[in-house]
């Protein structure tokens, strides 16, 4: 009997529910290999104080090290900025939705917020752009899962919320959202809506075998994306945001950086040819660098 691949994800709904669209992938293109998911709980998932993204990556990547497992599963939007040299980005699958929406109460209209809604968020980058965009609302942290938060809605412990579209659609319950986000005013977090299927770079045989399922517009804007963010040493405790598009062969990236009051906010964009996506990325973070964005990098939440 073939050797079961073991792929490696978070237990939440969400996480199983992105996983399960990639095993889809892999069997159509494999049929021979025996595929297992592998459920794992990270540093994020047993503590829901406040953290970073890595929270949710952290105990994946260390079974993906050691062996346990041989693919992991992420949200691209949560990989670190600087990729572990052991890994390799073997696959994105095709990206969904990167844009961000509003889910509101059933006594509110989602096109207008009354003055002081409470609006739930775990992000700075999603803080900043409500201030910015209506300084008038009162911005409240929340954590949890995606049937947390939209609970905390229902319950009417806070007003609103916003969600990424990509993981309520990929729940099933995209009848939820009340308004998407234009991305002129709320421009998305690095490459959120696409995964990323991470596996060993010493082993060659499998990393082939995975890059069956890439989708390489995908791939082209995350790395863009990405570059962007580490060339900003992107973190939790910057509000920036970035989203890459695709015209034919050429690539354009536009992203930004904010005060945590969203006050002040530098955007830009740079464009050229798909074969230096990384380069784009990497050349408007520079440009904004030039321009002051590390002056407005947020004091560490405690």
């Amino acid at each position: 009997m073939t050797t079961p691949v073991r792929v490696g994800t978070r237990r939440s709904p969400l996480a199983r529910a992105q996983t399960d669209l990639v095993l889809q992938l892999l069997r159509q293109v494999m049929p021979t290999r025996r595929f297992v998911p592998t459920p794992i709980d990270t540093s994020g998932d047993r503590n829901r104080g406040p953290g970073g993204s890595t929270d949710y990556t952290d105990a994946i990547d260390r079974a993906l090290a050691t062996g346990a497992i041989d693919l992991a599963v992420h949200s691209a939007k949560d990989l670190p900025a600087e990729l572990d040299p052991r890994f390799v980005l073997a696959a994105c699958p095709p990206r969904a939705d990167p844009r961000d929406c509003l889910v509101v109460g059933g006594h509110l209209r989602p096109e207008r917020l009354p003055p002081g809604a409470r609006v739930g968020s775990s992000s700075l980058r999603r803080r900043a752009q409500l201030l910015r965009w209506r300084p008038d609302l009162s911005v409240v942290e929340i954590r949890g899962n995606v049937d947390t938060r939209l609970g905390l809605v229902r319950s009417g412990t806070i007003d609103a919320a916003i969600l990424a579209v990509a993981g309520i659609s990929r729940l099933g319950r995209a009848s939820e959202i009340g308004r998407v986000l234009p991305p002129t005013s709320f421009l998305p977090a690095p490459a959120q809506g696409a995964l990323a299927v991470l596996a060993r770079a010493d082993e060659p045989s499998i990393v082939r075998a995975v890059r069956h399922i890439d989708h390489a517009p995908t791939h082209w804007c995350v790395d863009a994306e990405r570059t962007f963010s580490a060339e900003l040493g992107g973190d939790c405790q910057v509000p920036l945001a970035a989203l890459a598009t695709l015209r034919g062969r050429t690539l354009s990236v536009t992203g930004e950086v904010l005060t945590l009051d969203g006050s002040i906010r530098l955007r830009g964009r740079r464009s050229g040819p798909v074969a230096r996506a990384a380069g784009i990325g990497q050349s408007l973070g520079r440009g904004l660098l030039e321009r002051g964005a590390l002056a407005l990098r947020s004091p560490a939440r405690t």
